[in-house]
């Protein structure tokens, strides 16, 4: 028995959308009359590429997709360090600048009290 409609919503893995539209490319290059059989060694000569140069095509693909969306998976994690050392300086700095305000407020508060005692 089948379900015809489902509100079950299935995401496709990262990098996965990227392998098959790998596939469809050598498929509709080479024509062959196996698609099945084709895609098996398709696949397995992806894996004794990955194996051989610690290139993995799905985790590439992954990255270019997360690329577009967040923009993380490209940054060096020492831009990160460098962004967090900026924002640290930024707010050091603003919260120094309130502080010297604050003071300069006291000390005017407290000449005009003194000049109100005389």
């Amino acid at each position: 028995m089948s379900i015809p409609f489902s509100n079950t919503y299935l995401r496709i893995p990262q990098g996965f959308g990227n392998l098959l539209e790998g596939l469809t490319r050598e498929i509709l290059r080479e024509q062959p009359e196996n698609i099945p059989a084709f895609a098996a060694a398709y696949f397995k000569d992806l894996l004794e590429k990955r194996d051989k140069t610690n290139f993995d095509p799905a985790e590439w693909g992954a990255k270019i997709d997360d690329r577009f969306y967040n923009n993380h998976a490209f940054k060096d994690s020492s831009e990160e360090k460098k962004e967090e050392v900026a924002a640290v300086k930024i707010q050091a700095a603003f919260r120094g600048r309130m502080a010297r305000e604050e003071i300069k407020k006291m000390k005017s508060e407290k000449v005009e009290k003194d000049e109100e005692e005389k």
